[in-house]
């Protein structure tokens, strides 16, 4: 079973909530995050309500402050668990809108969007196996957007309003 702890405070301080399933508003639980503990489980953190805004991915482990998970600002509003995947990665990215122009297929992580595939914009993409996150910036850093499987023919049906990816990973059990 998934579970998640929120502070207030930096480094595991101040009032906390304990969370073990999603959670579409966390305001009636805390005011802010600045420290995270994932006890078991997958989870994506969204910076607002009803799973809106920067999205942070978040696999077990301990985060004493806010830029240890990526975190613009110390906002989670809401959280979803998801349950961990062992199978088959497979996903195709399109350099245009509605999976046209340009496809490349991956099955792997991807460090470099650029150097690998010649191009930074993603506008679509078919995630057919397995979770994905992609980032903003190469090396799997900046803003995080987290794919299930399913068809994304815009890049704001994953949360993101610029199509610039710099990377992507696959989001691997043994990673959480």
């Amino acid at each position: 079973m998934g579970k998640i702890i929120f502070y207030e405070g930096s480094n595991f301080q101040g009032r906390s909530y304990e969370c073990s399933a999603d959670c579409h508003d966390t305001y009636r639980h805390f005011n802010c995050c600045n420290s995270i503990r994932v006890m078991g489980g997958h989870w994506v953190g969204y910076e607002k309500p009803n799973y809106m805004g920067y999205q942070y991915v978040l696999g077990r482990g301990e985060y004493p402050n806010f830029h240890h998970w990526m975190g613009f600002n110390s906002c989670i509003r809401s959280c979803q668990m998801f349950s961990p995947y062992r199978g088959a990665y497979r996903m195709r990215i399109y350099n245009r809108p509605e999976m046209y122009g340009h496809m490349m297929e991956s099955t792997d992580d991807c460090p470099n969007v650029y150097d690998r595939f010649g191009y930074h914009s993603i506008y679509s993409c078919n995630c057919m196996e397995g979770y994905w996150t992609f980032y903003e910036h190469p090396n799997y850093r900046g803003r995080q957007y987290f794919l299930r499987p399913g068809e994304y023919r815009a890049c704001s049906e994953w949360g993101c309003m610029n199509p610039m990816i710099g990377s992507f990973r696959r989001m691997r059990s043994s990673l959480m």
